[in-house]
């Protein structure tokens, strides 16, 4: 992990950011490795942001800065490049909270998985769509708003209704999404963080 990474990240000085990514890569460094200083730089962005340290436009800066150093990483999911079959990925309707859905999306795609982000303030009429379309083994429904907690039960439970639940997994994930929260729209499981999103859906990959 480079602690300079991290530290420019939380700060939000992305000269430093970039050319701290510039020179892991040219070091060698995993682009795992980078990313996950990069995200534990975001992570102390919204640590910042929850004690009102950090407000809106810090945390719109914070997703533009991370953005542009994943550009830097390119080559993360492109066409042809998956391995682990493909990702269902967005966020709730009623809720336009993307960060968190760009990081696990830049993860993911940094890990070998296929990511279909249907963006923010997602129907569940989009999200049947997406897996009949697509096929894929898990589906992630971001949410970070407690109001839209009833919206995910309802888009799960149309899910089922659909008879997709048999062939799809629903992983739910945001900041106040919990354990209880999970129980409540019925989800199969709740990830805190990217990683933890990774792993869980490499149960279910099936690997080309």
């Amino acid at each position: 992990m480079s602690k300079k990474l991290v530290e420019a990240m939380a700060n939000l000085d992305e000269d430093v950011v970039l050319s701290e990514v510039k020179v892991l890569l040219d070091q060698g460094v995993p682009t795992l490795d980078i990313i996950q200083s990069l995200q534990d730089g975001m992570g102390i962005v919204g640590k910042r942001f929850e004690e009102k340290e950090y407000f809106l436009s810090e945390l719109i800066m914070s997703a533009e800065v991370f953005n542009e150093a994943s550009q830097l990483l390119g080559g993360m999911g492109e066409a042809g490049e998956s391995k682990y079959g493909v990702f269902v990925l967005g966020t709730i309707y009623d809720d336009i909270h993307d960060i968190g859905k760009n990081i696990v999306t830049t993860v993911m795609r940094s890990n070998g998985f296929e990511v279909i982000d249907l963006g923010v303030d997602v129907p569940t009429a989009k999200f049947i769509e997406a897996i009949k379309q697509y096929k894929p083994k898990v589906v992630g429904i971001s949410c970070l708003l407690t109001t839209c907690f009833d919206n995910v039960k309802e888009c799960i439970q149309a899910i089922e209704n659909e008879g997709l639940r048999n062939n799809v997994k629903v992983l739910i994930g945001g900041g106040p999404v919990d354990e209880a929260t999970g129980k409540y729209v019925k989800a199969d499981v709740v990830a805190k963080n990217a990683q933890s999103t990774v792993d869980y859906c490499k149960k279910f990959a099936e690997v080309k």
